[in-house]
């Protein structure tokens, strides 16, 4: 995949936009918008995979009626806050990530069966260790 810096985007959009004949104005360095660029942190992957755990658990909870299923969409509503605040992308990428979490177990349990209590205990348990290994490999 080629990418461009926003430069050449907005070049590239400038190009495309002018009649032929037509030469743009020098721009300044001012006048060309400032746009983030997202650079993918090393544990995305690992983090991607802590939000969907946090989708099938929060729905598993809710379906076993829990009192407190909230608190795991809630934990969801920190992490992105946290790690995807001002990144619209990422922050897009982790909520689908929670999403089909929560659609996959949406799809398979429709009652709170036994066998969705242990698949609550084992997504549990791989969160856990999921937030564990992120925080003491990569944070502060």
């Amino acid at each position: 995949m080629i990418r461009f810096s926003a430069t050449r985007w907005c070049f590239l959009l400038v190009f495309i936009g002018l009649p032929l004949g037509v030469q743009a104005q020098e721009t300044t360095p001012s006048s060309v918008p400032n746009v983030a660029v997202e650079k993918p942190a090393p544990y995305d992957a690992r983090l991607l995979r802590l939000a969907e755990i946090l989708g099938s658990v929060h729905y598993l909870r809710t379906l076993c009626k829990d009192p407190a299923a909230d608190s795991w969409r809630q934990s969801m509503q920190d992490l992105l806050d946290k790690e995807a605040q001002g990144e619209a992308q990422r922050r897009a990428r982790m909520t689908a990530a929670f999403n089909r979490g929560y659609r996959t177990f949406a799809s398979v349990y429709t009652a709170c069966t036994p066998p969705a209590v242990v698949a609550d205990e084992r997504y549990r348990a791989e969160g856990a260790t999921l937030a564990s290994e992120i925080t003491a490999r990569f944070g502060n």
